[in-house]
């Protein structure tokens, strides 16, 4: 025979149907984004500096001119002597004072060779300094000799010998003593030695 099966009793449905269960996606916090805002400063207004080029200083040389700054030069009066006594005494001034002046400058220069003695690494630096020091030892050198020429002259005042030219006895002039108070020869005797020394190199 054959089986019979037996269908099993379904499972009635409730009427009620499971409602669906809610999902809640948690969403990420949104990060706080902090503006900064840059505050606005006003411009400021350009400032043109006007820049003062400075000029290479100039070196200050003793000039033989500086000898009579102090002193009025001498005005001859109407029927003077030729060296008077108030003629020697103006000379004797203006000598003085000359000697004076060279020495204030020779110490000068003597102080500034000691305080910038200083030996610089740069050979370019070092040669200029050697020319600049060596051209003031010259300057110098030759106010020596003039320092001693002046001790000459003064000397001369004193013996009756100043302002009367040692090659042919004539007086050498006032005006020209004023230039040169050292002069020891007139114009003609001067003029006749410089040719003599361009003609055979002496």
């Amino acid at each position: 025979m054959p089986k019979t099966i037996k269908k099993s009793p379904t499972t009635k449905a409730s009427s009620k149907k499971a409602a669906p269960k809610k999902v809640i996606k948690k969403t990420p916090a949104k990060k706080a984004v902090v503006k900064t805002v840059a505050k606005k400063t006003p411009a400021k207004k350009a400032v043109v500096k006007t820049v003062a080029k400075k000029t290479p200083a100039k070196k200050v040389t003793s000039k033989k001119t500086s000898k009579t700054s102090k002193i009025i030069s001498y005005e001859t009066k109407k029927n003077e002597k030729y060296m008077s006594a108030a003629m020697k005494k103006h000379f004797t001034q203006v000598l003085i004072e000359w000697r004076e002046h060279l020495k204030e400058e020779m110490q000068k220069t003597f102080d500034h060779l000691k305080n910038k003695g200083e030996t610089f690494a740069d050979p370019i630096d070092r040669a200029s300094q050697e020319e600049e020091f060596a051209f003031e030892l010259r300057t110098r050198d030759r106010e020596r000799k003039l320092i001693n020429k002046i001790a000459i002259s003064l000397e001369q005042i004193k013996q009756d010998d100043y302002g009367y030219c040692h090659a042919c006895g004539i007086e050498i002039g006032v005006k020209r003593l004023e230039a040169r108070p050292t002069a020891t020869h007139c114009i003609d005797c001067k003029t006749l030695d410089e040719i003599k020394e361009k003609q055979f190199g002496w």
